[in-house]
């Protein structure tokens, strides 16, 4: 099957099949040290065991550029061959720090008419799936990098990613969670020991909306650049927008100021609600601030739905997200439900 145009307006690539081609690519890391390198290993494994062609990009080993895989001019190189390329994925292997030098040198117009493709990536990867959906109107997926496949049986998260690129539209959060991930061995996965607890805001009935987000340390960077889209696209989507958010370096006063700055520059105009995910840095207090109250002061006034500490960010385990689709997200049962109304 090829791509679909939903009722939204928003394109959803082919979902995958056996037989088809996955590309890997290293916009931002490579998998050039421990534990990733063993892990892309295996992972590349698993994935041909399931039935799909892989292509190596030129990049996923390496280490040539600052805080890189290679310099920017190359990683958006191998971007672009593999949109041209076979695949029906492009899949990361790996998140990273500077993955916004890559943008400059994207045709991001040139990408809208080319076939449709899913990219699916974490973390610094928010530079692609987020401007892939607002940009050039692409669904694309907010999920794990490749050696995060590595494990004899895959954990949940893992398991939600394969499926969801199969076509499933039904989600459920996951019953706890992992404060550690320190002193990893290659084929050893964390372990989930933390009872969750998702806390509601001003929730009282599932909201509806096309969800769009990722990783806040990233997006906060796309302000007043020609990467903001968002006036655009909350203007292309009367119905609502479901923000789904993540932070990883950022404190919990940078946290809040980072909700104030996309607060003021309108990006929430357009919200429906809130789904938030454990902060990985802003945990705790910080000169009286917490994650707890840098959302209610900033976004509490707005009135909508908000659900804290969902299962979502890099305090794992992490729902993979459709960026782009139309959803329902309720909390039942002390649990975040996602329900993705226009992807069949």
């Amino acid at each position: 099957m090829g791509s679909v145009v939903t009722l939204s307006g928003m394109i959803r690539p082919p979902y995958l099949t056996k037989g088809d081609t996955i590309a890997l690519v290293a916009p931002s890391f490579g998998c050039s040290t421990e534990p990733y390198s063993t892990r892309l290993d295996v992972a590349i494994k698993k994935i041909k065991n399931k039935g799909f062609k892989i292509i190596e990009g030129l990049n996923i080993r390496l280490e040539e550029g600052v805080a890189a895989s290679n310099t920017a001019e190359l990683r958006a190189l191998e971007i672009m061959d593999a949109l041209e390329s076979e695949a029906k994925l492009l899949l990361s292997v790996g998140g990273g720090e500077l993955m916004n030098e890559i943008l400059p040198y994207l045709d991001f117009k040139a990408i809208k008419k080319m076939k449709p493709k899913w990219f699916m990536g974490f973390s610094d990867n928010t530079n692609l799936t987020f401007l892939l959906t607002t940009k050039c109107g692409w669904m694309s997926i907010y999920g794990p990098c490749a050696p995060q496949f590595f494990q004899k049986q895959w954990r949940l998260s893992e398991l939600d990613a394969y499926e969801l690129l199969l076509g499933k539209t039904h989600f459920e959060g996951y019953p706890k969670y992992s404060i550690s991930r320190r002193n990893e061995k290659p084929l050893v996965s964390y372990w989930c020991t933390q009872p969750k607890i998702i806390t509601p805001i001003n929730y009282e009935e599932p909201m509806e909306g096309v969800l769009l987000g990722g990783c806040i340390d990233v997006l906060q960077l796309f302000v007043g650049t020609p990467y903001d889209d968002v006036a655009k696209f909350n203007k292309e989507h009367p119905e609502g927008v479901i923000w789904y958010l993540e932070a990883c370096d950022l404190n919990p006063l940078a946290l809040r100021r980072a909700y104030f700055q996309l607060l003021q520059a309108g990006w929430f105009d357009n919200a429906n609600g809130f789904i938030l995910g454990r902060p990985k840095n802003a945990m705790y207090e910080l000169l009286g601030v917490d994650r707890f109250n840098a959302t209610l002061d900033i976004l509490g006034p707005l009135g909508k739905p908000i659900l804290m500490d969902a299962d979502l960010g890099h305090i794992p385990p992490s729902l993979p997200i459709i960026n782009g689709a139309k959803a329902r997200v309720a909390f039942e049962n002390e649990n975040i439900i996602i329900d993705y109304l226009d992807v069949k």
